[in-house]
């Protein structure tokens, strides 16, 4: 192997990519193990990866982004919110004009607000749901504006359950995902946080374009009672008007 090009792409073992990722190294292995990380397994049977590809998850992950850092207002150029011309998940015909009705709302990248994060405190309380999310989806990931239980800020746009909800008309319910042969390969469910329940509605405008969603997950398959999706409804539609109060005329 060409020693200048291991010096400057190095292998990594599963504990020092975790350190860069700042995850838990079991979850790396999972990720390894899953394909959501490029690696190869030594004859010792360890797993190693290139820095590269670690890096790469990363800029994917914060699309570009300082983690605290505030964006600037979208432009018309703005990748994140270009559609992305051939996409690993299941897009509308109008995600072109969600993307922009999403760019309008200069929301993504916000800091926190308590308008936001009293919604899924509430959700989180009236589902008895560990985790709860405010969700906003661009064109290459899924930013939390508001979330519960959920120390991540983001994650690839792929591993979104959120994209699936947003293309329903009304709550979209996974039960057990490992059940579901669209999600139990998702690196949210083989590693944290171990997702086997998704529960989402979507965020939609006045003119019905889907920002994200409200959502609740748990850890372990279940169902929610008829008046639990009813308040989850309901905070849904608070939600959504909130977002569209952002929108400057």
């Amino acid at each position: 192997m060409n020693s200048n090009a291991t010096e400057e792409d190095p292998i990594l073992t599963t504990s020092a990519a975790a350190r860069l990722l700042g995850v838990a190294t079991s979850t790396v292995q999972l990720w390894m193990e899953s394909g959501a990380i490029d690696s190869w397994k030594t004859p010792g049977g360890h797993r190693r990866t290139r820095e590269s590809h670690i890096r790469a998850l990363m800029t994917k992950v914060a699309g570009h982004h300082a983690p605290h850092e505030r964006r600037q207002p979208a432009t018309p150029t703005d990748p994140e919110f270009l559609p992305n011309p051939d996409p690993a998940f299941p897009v509308a015909e109008d995600e072109a004009q969600r993307l922009a009705a999403l760019a309008a709302t200069n929301l993504v990248d916000s800091l926190s607000e308590e308008r936001f994060e009293r919604i899924v405190r509430l959700a989180s309380k009236v589902t008895e749901s560990p985790i709860a999310l405010i969700s906003l989806l661009t064109a290459r990931r899924q930013w939390f504006k508001a979330r519960v239980g959920l120390p991540a800020q983001q994650t690839p746009r792929e591993w979104a359950f959120c994209t699936h909800a947003i293309l329903q008309d009304g709550p979209f319910v996974i039960e057990d995902a490992m059940s579901d042969a669209r999600f139990s390969g998702n690196p949210l469910v083989l590693a944290d946080p171990h997702m086997r329940f998704y529960a989402g509605v979507p965020l939609r405008d006045r003119a019905g374009m889907a920002m994200g969603t409200l959502c609740v997950i748990d850890r372990e398959p279940r169902k929610l009672r008829a008046t639990e999706l009813q308040a989850l409804v309901d905070l849904a539609a608070i939600a959504a008007g909130e977002i569209e109060a952002s929108v400057k005329d």
